[in-house]
């Protein structure tokens, strides 16, 4: 724990930067099983809203651990340390007002919970998106051989096998991904942002 330190106001508001960027900061949170669509739907809706002109940017699970987690293993304490650091990048993100897009198992309640406690502490939007397919759809889809990995012993605490997955109780957003495409769970985030004011229609159709 730092001791000894002090908060060091700048001299822009979040207001006054949103004002003079032109856009507005927020987190949307996805959160699902491995293979359940998030890092698919994450990559297509940042590359839309970059094509109009919106600026986002995606944190991907996987691409935090080569780096900034790379210290951390799968265990119950590393996966709440995992969250804890992400949830701190993405709200430095929204402050500067981006769109920040995170694609994250987070599997416990609790760790989501708290990552939107932080945001709405600094008046920042937390917006969580729920990739939802059920475990036979993703042990079907498989693309890394993870699950055949995890039921043959090979890998511990996989989340959906070894580990617990808890689902989202009051999820902003719930795309159930084996029903759709990738467009049409892109288009229903957008409807989402449009419709709460978060997004003009005239940002998303230049």
């Amino acid at each position: 724990m730092s001791t000894n330190i002090t908060w060091h106001e700048g001299s822009v508001s979040l207001t006054e930067r949103q004002q003079l960027l032109n856009q507005k900061g927020f987190t949307l949170w996805f959160t699902g099983l491995s293979a359940s669509g998030k890092s698919t739907l994450a990559s297509a809706l940042e590359q839309t809203l970059l094509h109009s002109g919106v600026n986002a940017y995606r944190l991907d699970g996987d691409n935090i651990r080569f780096g900034l987690n790379k210290n951390l293993g799968f265990g119950p304490d590393d996966r709440t340390e995992n969250i804890r650091r992400i949830s701190e990048v993405a709200k430095l993100f929204a402050d500067a007002t981006v769109i920040a897009i995170t694609a994250f198992i987070s599997p416990y309640r609790a760790d989501r919970d708290s990552a939107r406690a932080l945001h709405q502490a600094s008046n920042i939007p937390f917006i969580e998106v729920y990739a939802d397919a059920p475990l036979s759809v993703v042990e079907e889809r498989d693309p890394k051989g993870l699950y055949k990995k995890a039921k043959a012993g090979e890998i511990k605490e996989f989340t959906g096998i070894s580990a617990p997955y808890e689902e989202p109780e009051n999820a902003e957003i719930h795309i159930k991904t084996h029903e759709g495409t990738v467009e049409q769970g892109v288009q229903q985030i957008l409807d989402y942002l449009v419709k709460n004011n978060y997004l003009t229609t005239e940002q998303i159709t230049k």
